[in-house]
C-alpha cells in the first residue's frame, strides 16, 4: 500500500494536476501552435514554393556547369596525354639518334676510312621518317640567337666574327621537340 501511495504521489505534481494526463494537453497545445505557424496563405506558400524551385534551379545548373567541367577537363587531359604518351620513349632514343648522326657524319668527312652502307644509310632515314610522323623535331641552332628556353649553354668562347656575339657558334647536343613541346634543350657553345 505504501508503494501505490507513492506512485500516485509522484503521478500528481504540485498544483495536484495529474502528470500523465497533463502531457497529452502540453503536447496538443504544441502541435497545434506549430500548426498555426505553419499554416500558410495560398500567396505565400507560392512564394515560399518558387523560392525554394529558384534554389534547386541555382543548385542543378551550378553541378551541370561542373559536371561540364569536369568532362571538358578530362578530355583535354586525354588528348595532352595521347600527344606526350610517346615522350619516354623518345626520350629514350635520343642518345641513339645522337650516335647515329655522329656515325653519319664521321663516315660523310672526305678522310674517313669507315663509309655507311647503303643499307645503315637506309636504316637512318627510315628512323628518323619514323620519329619525324610521330612528332619529333630537332632544334637547328646554330647561327641563330642563343635563347635560354631553347638552349642550354655549355660554354661561352670569344666570337669569330662581330655578328656572331650572343649566337650560338656550334652544337654540342642536339635538342628536340615532340609536338611544339621541348623534350631536351640543345647543349651549345655560345660567342660572346
Amino acid at each position: 500500500m505504501a508503494k501505490n501511495k507513492k506512485q500516485k504521489e509522484e503521478i500528481i505534481d504540485e498544483n495536484g494536476k495529474d502528470t500523465a494526463t497533463a502531457e497529452p494537453q502540453q503536447e496538443e497545445q504544441t502541435t497545434a501552435k506549430e500548426a498555426e505557424k505553419t499554416e500558410l496563405t495560398p500567396e505565400e506558400e507560392i512564394v515560399e514554393l518558387k523560392q525554394q524551385v529558384g534554389e534547386l534551379k541555382d543548385k542543378y545548373l551550378r553541378v551541370y556547369a561542373e559536371f561540364e567541367n569536369f568532362r571538358k577537363r578530362s578530355v583535354r587531359e586525354k588528348l595532352d596525354m595521347m600527344k606526350t604518351a610517346a615522350q619516354d620513349t623518345m626520350t629514350v632514343l635520343l642518345p641513339v639518334l645522337d650516335d647515329f648522326d655522329r656515325a653519319k657524319k664521321a663516315a660523310d668527312s672526305p678522310d674517313s676510312e669507315e663509309k655507311f652502307s647503303e643499307g645503315i644509310e637506309l636504316l637512318y632515314h627510315k628512323l628518323h621518317n619514323i620519329l619525324k610522323n610521330k612528332g619529333l623535331e630537332s632544334m637547328e641552332s646554330n647561327g641563330e640567337t642563343f635563347d635560354v628556353e631553347l638552349h642550354e649553354a655549355i660554354t661561352e668562347i670569344p666570337a669569330p666574327t662581330e655578328e656572331m656575339k650572343g649566337k650560338v657558334i656550334d652544337t654540342v647536343e642536339k635538342g628536340y621537340k615532340l609536338k611544339d613541346k621541348i623534350i631536351r634543350h640543345a647543349k651549345v657553345v655560345v660567342g660572346k
